[in-house]
């Protein structure tokens, strides 16, 4: 992601810029011996540890820029984890064309069909940023939002949604080289031009992009580049929850994912936190690791998703 100037220009990048124990083990015995046993009683509220789970799996495969074998594990992890979960998943394999070249990219989709099939559509990207001088991993840029998207997959899919609900994890949201309106969010332009080409533009009733969602100090933006009243709604939801003090006060703009869907017409909105230790400290560095990610901060950032979707779902 990027953020934006006061005129919402697009500000150029470089690559190497844009518990209790008891409780963990018994989680990690289950997940090693009974594939699946998460899933048994019914549990429908978010959980902060098995979406930190995820982000955990993610982080062990090294970096995951497009075309890595980090990517190819990352991808199989994701497709795996919503298969068990009974949905059908759709790839979209395609050759982006990148400063180094082109590059195979994949998106992972999966629906889950509502009472309406108008779509609300949740995203996260999944890569990391190339780095040529150190290891990233991108725990919190990256992978949080995975771990909570999936996360989220499991408690939705419990019953059927009122709208339709979209999963999708979106390859290529980092630069290739350096940030430019060409050179980044390969996967969200790619899946948008999708959607204009089968002319279902209308079928989507909102985007929700999350990124950078896990840090322990947590600071949702006030997005100004997200459509407002969607804005307005992740804030609401917040203070409704009692998370006030997770809200930003002052706006910022910012580009990431959801900026090809706004410029389709496509109501959409950024959770992200882009304040990433002092003075973003961390960020697009090789100190993005898994430590500093919690638990508590994936599970607020899933509650206020979720009030959201019931707001929407009001409408």
């Amino acid at each position: 992601m990027q953020r934006l100037n006061a005129l919402f220009k697009l500000n150029a990048r470089t690559s190497t810029g844009c518990k209790c124990l008891c409780t963990a083990v018994l989680i990690v015995c289950l997940f090693a011996v009974v594939p699946g046993a998460q899933f048994s009683g019914g549990k429908t509220a978010v959980d902060g540890v098995l979406a930190y789970r995820h982000v955990e799996k993610l982080v062990s495969f090294g970096p995951r820029p497009p075309g890595s074998a980090g990517s190819q594990k990352a991808q199989d992890y994701i497709i795996s984890f919503l298969r068990r979960l009974h949905l059908t998943v759709a790839a979209q394999d395609f050759l982006a064309n990148t400063p180094n070249g082109p590059i195979g990219m994949k998106n992972i989709v999966t629906s889950l069909p509502g009472e309406r099939e108008q779509v609300i559509l949740l995203g996260s990207h999944y890569d990391t940023l190339p780095m040529r001088n150190g290891i990233f991993i991108g725990a919190n840029d990256g992978g949080s939002s995975t771990g909570l998207l999936l996360e989220l997959a499991r408690v939705l899919s419990r019953k059927k949604p009122k709208y339709t609900l979209q999963f999708v994890f979106f390859d290529g949201e980092e630069a290739q080289i350096q940030w430019t309106e060409t050179d980044s969010l390969y996967g969200s332009r790619y899946f948008v031009d999708r959607v204009k080409q089968e002319d279902k533009l209308s079928s989507v009733k909102a985007m929700i992009l999350l990124d950078m969602i896990g840090d322990k100090d947590l600071i949702l933006e006030n997005d100004l580049s997200s459509t407002s009243i969607l804005m307005e709604l992740v804030r609401k939801s917040a203070q409704e929850l009692g998370y006030s003090k997770h809200l930003a006060k002052y706006p910022k703009g910012i580009v990431d994912d959801h900026i090809p869907f706004i410029q389709a017409g496509i109501p959409a909105v950024d959770l992200i936190d882009y304040d990433y230790g002092f003075n973003n400290i961390y960020w697009h560095t090789p100190n993005d690791t898994l430590d500093k990610v919690s638990p508590q901060s994936l599970k607020i950032v899933g509650e206020i998703l979720l009030r959201t979707i019931e707001k929407l779902s009001n409408d």
